[in-house]
């Protein structure tokens, strides 16, 4: 196979989070972002034990890096909600045109 034809099969994000009980969870990271006007960065992440594949539920927090250093901030201002899940949904939308 030659050079052009290799395919690369990137690697999913996994990131870990802490329950209220204080048990980590494995979560995969399908997307970053920023919105527009915003310094703010963004992820969505699933949960990587789901029982129901169909039902899988996407969670999306507010982040920043320091080094290697990830900070999570639940998302509780219904106005930035409603930014980051129609920023989500459109590039979501966009993914699936491209395909």
């Amino acid at each position: 196979m030659t050079k052009d034809n290799e395919v690369q099969i990137d690697e999913p994000e996994i990131i870990y989070i802490p329950d209220d009980e204080g048990n980590e969870e494995e979560f995969e990271v399908i997307m970053k972002f920023e919105v527009d006007g915003s310094d703010n960065k963004y992820m969505m992440v699933v949960p990587m034990e789901s029982d129901d594949e169909d039902s899988e539920e996407v969670y999306a927090f507010r982040y920043e890096e320091d080094g290697d250093d990830l900070k999570l901030y639940i998302i509780e201002d219904e106005e930035e909600w409603q930014v980051v899940e129609e920023t989500f949904n459109t590039l979501v939308g966009e993914l699936e045109e491209e395909n």
